[in-house]
C-alpha cells in the first residue's frame, strides 16, 4: 500500500508542476493523510492524524489552506454537505474524466465517487439558469444508503 501511496503522490506532484503549482512537503503529507484515511475527513481530523503520523503540529487554518490547494489542483474533493475531504479517485489516471459526483451513505458514511456525463450536467445547468438562478458549483452529492447498509 505504501508503494501505491508514493506513486499517487508522485503523480500529484507531476499534476501540480504541469499546472505551475508547487506541491510542498507539508502538502504532500496532508495529501498522504487523506489518501490513507478509510473515509472522508474534516480539517480537524486531518490535523489530528497529521500530528499522530508526523509528530508535528499544523494549525487547522493551515490544514484548510493546504486542503484548498489540493482541491484547486483536483487532487482532493470537498463534500459540501459534510465539510469533509476525500482524495480524487482519478489522480493516477491519464485520461479525461466525467464530472465527479458523490454517493454518501448516511448510515456507514462511505462515499463513492461516480462520474456524470458533461452533457447531462450542462442540460441541468441550462434548466437551472433558465429559471434565473446562477449556479456556484456543479458538484452533486446524493445521500442515501449504500448496498451493504441496505442489506443489513
Amino acid at each position: 500500500m505504501e508503494a501505491t501511496i508514493s506513486k499517487t503522490i508522485e503523480k500529484a506532484h507531476d499534476i501540480c508542476q504541469q499546472q505551475g503549482a508547487r506541491l510542498t512537503e507539508k502538502r504532500k503529507r496532508v495529501l498522504s493523510v487523506v489518501l490513507t484515511a478509510p473515509g472522508p475527513l474534516s480539517a480537524y481530523e486531518v490535523a489530528d492524524l497529521y500530528r499522530e503520523r508526523f509528530d508535528q503540529s499544523l494549525s487547522v487554518m493551515s490544514v484548510y489552506r493546504m486542503l484548498n490547494f489540493l482541491k484547486d489542483n483536483e487532487l482532493v474533493h470537498r463534500l459540501e454537505t459534510t465539510n469533509q475531504y476525500l482524495p480524487c479517485s482519478h489522480i493516477s489516471c491519464r485520461h479525461p474524466h466525467e464530472i465527479p459526483q458523490f454517493l454518501i451513505c448516511d448510515k456507514c458514511r462511505n462515499v463513492s465517487e461516480i462520474g456524470i456525463r458533461r452533457e447531462v450536467l450542462q442540460e441541468l445547468s441550462a434548466n437551472i439558469e433558465g429559471s434565473g438562478f446562477k449556479l456556484a458549483e456543479q458538484q452533486l452529492e446524493f445521500h442515501g444508503l449504500c448496498e451493504q447498509c441496505q442489506s443489513s
